[in-house]
């Protein structure tokens, strides 16, 4: 039988050297012998299934953040949600989020859990596709990034809104009309725009083009490698899905804890004047969800669901309370970060609703 050691066991299996020895002294690890100082495993012990490798370890964690700035970004309600994470409950070792968009939540649990599972999902091509480049090819995009800095903090104001301009309609054409061959460009100049243009804005027109001007930042931050590097690390387990979010119905089962982030609904009439993606997510597609969620309740999963009040604008509007009748709602306060009118950025409630 050949051997290998705990170091050789904790690097195959993505986690630490102690918890490999742990286990191998909880009499986890078929077959594990101690000698000397050391334990020897064999090399065909396959990784045991421990609830505490799911806990949290401040001390043998790196904390990653989203690597965008998103609009309806959860950040700050980061607090609120996490009190809803169920795994410390041994029985919940996966994660999904269908609707990943920034990836708040996702990062937060990554930084905090070692899950058996993880599974994200976006209809946003461009996103995904970053996020993709991000895990499996992140050398060069960190190259093309750099690259990209050094051409465009130097300039001028105006030299640097032309520069700008010439990088939103090369990542349009790409966005149209590219191939695989050109995504860690189209990755890259997602990261760029998102960091130079107005807002930190995802906007496209009908058409599907970008369409967000030029920022005024002095020296944005174009390439956090360091960030970008541990993302990278954290994301080489997870599953990246770009598609709807019924495609996520094969994963989510009995272990698995889901949270929804789908578009909002608007509050006001005129409040829709971001879109993130050629398709909206209309009222109807709200109650699709919804009954979608019933049936992942049905599974056992356990779901957080989180969308804007109506209430902020119209008491009577009970649209959400009605569809998620059957489960918990609670509304939180939340600030809006981005808003095309800064009278309108100020407190608002948000809904968190959950089926447990």
């Amino acid at each position: 039988m050949n051997y290998m050691s705990a170091k050789e066991a904790a690097d195959k299996w993505g986690i630490s050297q102690r918890r490999v020895a742990v286990l191998c002294s909880e009499q986890r690890i078929s077959d594990a012998t101690r000698v000397g100082n050391m334990w020897i495993i064999p090399t065909t012990a396959e990784k045991p299934i421990d609830a505490r490798s799911i806990r949290y370890n401040k001390n043998e964690e790196k904390a990653v953040k989203p690597f965008l700035k998103w609009a309806g970004g959860k950040g700050q309600l980061l607090k609120e949600i996490e009190q809803y994470y169920p795994f410390e409950d041994c029985n919940f070792t996966k994660y999904a989020e269908p609707f990943v968009g920034g990836g708040a939540v996702l990062f937060d649990i990554l930084s905090k859990y070692d899950l058996e599972q993880i599974y994200i999902s976006d209809i946003n091509a461009e996103l995904i596709n970053t996020y993709r480049i991000i895990r499996d090819d992140i050398d060069a995009l960190i190259e093309m990034l750099y690259g990209m800095k050094n051409e465009f903090i130097p300039l001028d104001n105006d030299a640097r809104k032309e520069y700008y301009m010439k990088k939103r309609e090369r990542f349009n054409d790409l966005k149209v009309n590219g191939n695989e061959n050109i995504n860690i460009e189209k990755a890259a100049l997602m990261i760029f725009l998102n960091k130079t243009c107005f807002n930190g804005l995802f906007r496209v027109n009908k058409k599907g083009l970008f369409n967000v001007p030029m920022g005024s930042y002095k020296n944005p931050m174009i390439c956090d490698e360091a960030n970008l590097r541990a993302v990278s690390e954290k994301l080489q387990k997870v599953t990246i899905v770009c598609g709807d979010y019924r495609e996520s119905a094969d994963f989510i089962d009995e272990n698995t804890f889901v949270y929804f982030d789908p578009p909002y609904r608007p509050i006001t009439d005129t409040a829709s004047f971001t879109a993130y993606t050629e398709n909206l997510f209309n009222d109807d597609e709200q109650i699709e969800l919804a009954l979608f969620v019933d049936e992942m309740h049905k599974k056992g999963a356990k779901v957080v669901i989180s969308n804007s009040d109506p209430k902020n604008s119209n008491t009577e509007d009970d649209f959400f309370d009605n569809i998620y009748s059957a489960h918990n709602i609670k509304r939180v306060e939340a600030t809006r970060m981005i808003n095309c009118n800064s009278e309108a950025r100020g407190k608002i409630k948000e809904l968190l609703i959950s089926n447990f």
